[in-house]
């Protein structure tokens, strides 16, 4: 492709990042967002099949002999409402694209019409997933589920996730555990109710609550290796009435997050224990959920060796870094890096000049549109040389 088509397919995605950032859509809603998927698709000449209600799956085959390569991206947005100033803000009341799932998505479609007008050069096979509702409840086992790892069989499975907390421009690897998984609980503590003036008859479940969200603290900070890392986060309480009647319920949700699945699978009784122990205590009752969420998403170390050797030959060694620390946020790319060897790579987008950028999920939240560039870059060169160096 010449450095003029090229030019064109840049300007395209940020076009299309605009857009698609303009009409944010949520988990599997993302019916505007996979019609433009679909139609630059198809405008390109790949093949295009729809899967897992909105999701996407293009597929672009190689002049030359070579491994089944996918990359993905997430499409779907928040529900929040957007207060990063930008120009092309969102125009949908209550939802906001603050993970950077524009980007992504655009970012993908630009390598793929890019690598369409390449077909006689390419080797292998190039799967591409554009993944309904990564924000939940989750789009990629569906996918998996209908079929995109096989058919041909996924060799490798890689994916690029904006990053405020790196330089823009930067490409961020890391060989191992990338990301935490992620569970979720509900505990209703169950007492009995009466008159702020007469606690005495009655069971009060709003001080119990707060005894139990101190007690989960103690979890991390008291049973688990302080080398391992755990985090037990009571997000909402909901309880009471009025400021002189007892509470009767008072419900706790939270989540919890690991780095180790042997660690994982202990931390729900952890949290019961202590529950019922408090509850028992002030003579309440207790009524516990707990729904498991994604696993850890774990890098294939060989698969990263080989990435970041063609990434420092495609776009120089100065580009890539060294991620020092898994993140506690929660990714289910971790199902397609358990089918197959999976890469997870960060991409800088920090904007130039802000010391304290806005994070991810923030209504703030901004990204440097310079580094876009270089995320469609790098998928190009995961796309022409990992089918024939795997």
């Amino acid at each position: 492709m010449s450095a003029t088509a090229l030019d064109s397919v840049l300007a395209d995605v940020v076009r299309w990042r605009r857009e698609i950032h303009r009409h944010p859509e949520l988990g599997f809603a993302e019916v505007r967002t996979s019609a433009l998927v679909e139609r630059e698709l198809q405008a390109a000449g790949i093949a295009v099949k729809r899967v897992a209600k909105t999701g996407v799956l293009g597929l672009l085959q190689g002049a030359k002999p070579g491994k089944t390569i996918a990359l993905r991206a997430d499409m779907d947005a928040l529900p929040l409402d957007e207060h990063s100033g930008e120009p092309f803000s969102s125009e949908v009341s209550g939802a906001m694209h603050a993970c950077g799932h524009d980007a992504h998505t655009a970012m993908l479609l630009g390598a793929a019409v890019s690598l369409a007008a390449q077909r006689a050069d390419l080797a292998g096979t190039i799967k591409f997933f554009f993944q309904p509702a990564e924000e939940g409840p989750g789009g990629a086992k569906p996918m998996i589920e209908a079929g995109v790892m096989d058919s041909p069989k996924v060799d490798a499975v890689a994916m690029l996730h904006v990053s405020p907390l790196e330089p823009s421009g930067t490409l961020g690897l890391r060989r191992g555990m990338v990301s935490a998984s992620c569970d979720d609980f509900e505990i209703a503590i169950r007492g009995r109710g009466g008159h702020g003036a007469h606690p005495h008859v009655a069971v009060d479940t709003i001080p119990i609550a707060a005894e139990i969200v101190g007690a989960l603290q103690r979890i991390a900070s008291r049973e688990i290796d302080p080398l391992a890392s755990v985090v037990v986060s009571v997000g909402v309480i909901k309880g009471g009435y009025r400021r002189n009647i007892v509470a009767d319920e008072t419900v706790l949700q939270g989540t919890i997050r690991c780095l180790d699945e042997s660690i994982r699978a202990t931390i729900p009784e952890r949290v019961e224990r202590m529950v019922r122990g408090i509850c028992e205590a002030h003579r309440a009752s207790y009524a516990m959920d707990v729904e498991y969420g994604y696993p850890g998403v774990l890098n294939d170390p060989a698969l990263v060796d080989v990435v970041e050797t063609i990434l420092r030959e495609r776009l120089g060694k100065g580009v890539v870094q060294h991620i020092k620390a898994p993140t506690m946020g929660a990714e289910d790319f971790a199902y397609f890096a358990q089918a197959a060897p999976g890469c997870y790579i960060r991409l800088g987008v920090a904007p130039p000049g802000v010391s304290n950028p806005a994070m991810l999920h923030s209504p703030e939240f901004r990204l440097d549109e310079a580094a876009m560039p270089v995320g469609v870059g790098a998928l190009l060169a995961l796309a022409q040389e990992l089918p024939t160096r795997l």
